[in-house]
């Protein structure tokens, strides 16, 4: 893992924004907008199991449920795992114009790991005809003296590009609060770019020339299947389980916003 090469890359990508800013964003109805490539709000399905005929579950240690959220009243999706467990919700048979597209999704992590060192986390991935398992969000547990904590990052496996995840201390993973993430895949340069309720994180940013992996053009995929919901990687972890709940997914040729 090139855990130590991530936490000490020093240049922040700056990203010129060509989205809609988030002010001009459609409302939190999100699934009776037209034009999306996918989205699931939950609030047709029953409270339980989670399944859907417009999706799938890729599951081992972990489940998939239903449930209101005792706060906001809603219907959010709840992904609970065991150990180094995974829980997604997948979106399969994906296609984007270009190969470049936006996703959008909330949500609140009731923890994130402490244990053990650079031990790292999945909560979205996007895959397809081509090497790379790229993740446009998850993180990392960086151990002192690189703060001890928990950090978001963009991260890929499986290519030449290797193991890697571009955290940076400038991007805590919060546990305990709802948190609206947006992310692009722009396919012209291979480019990830995340915002955090509205705020660019430039910094998060990856490329084909800048990411946190081997020396070599990071590449997409050509992306057939999206997946959302919690993986982690490293056996007995601390703490032992984790709960993640998702609310408002959207995919679209456009920036949804929060």
């Amino acid at each position: 893992m090139r855990a130590w090469l991530a936490g000490v890359v020093a240049s922040v990508l700056m990203v010129p924004l060509t989205a809609h800013p988030a002010s001009a964003a459609p409302d939190a109805r999100t699934c009776a907008k037209a034009n999306l490539l996918f989205c699931e709000d939950f609030q047709a399905m029953p409270v339980g199991g989670a399944s859907s005929l417009r999706w799938g579950i890729d599951t081992k240690h972990g489940t998939l449920t239903v449930e209101r959220d005792g706060r906001r009243g809603q219907k959010v999706l709840r992904v609970h795992t065991e150990g180094n467990g995974r829980a997604f919700l997948k979106v399969d048979d994906f296609a984007a114009p270009g190969n470049s597209f936006y996703g959008r999704v909330r949500l609140r992590a009731a923890a994130f790991p402490t244990a053990p060192d650079w031990a790292h986390y999945t909560l979205v991935e996007a895959t397809g005809d081509g090497p790379e398992v790229v993740r446009p969000l998850g993180g990392q547990y960086a151990p002192p003296p690189h703060g001890g904590a928990a950090y978001w990052g963009v991260g890929a496996d499986g290519g030449p590009t290797g193991d890697w995840t571009n955290w940076r201390t400038t991007a805590p993973s919060v546990a305990g609060t709802w948190t609206c993430v947006e992310w692009r895949m722009d396919a012209a340069d291979n480019r990830i770019s995340l915002w955090f309720d509205g705020v660019a994180k430039p910094e998060l940013t990856v490329s084909t020339r800048e990411h946190g992996g081997n020396p070599v053009d990071f590449v997409f995929p050509r992306f057939d299947t999206i997946k959302l919901g919690w993986q982690l990687y490293q056996a007995n972890p601390a703490p032992a389980g984790y709960d993640v709940w998702m609310d408002d997914i959207a995919l679209s040729t456009r920036r949804v916003g929060c």
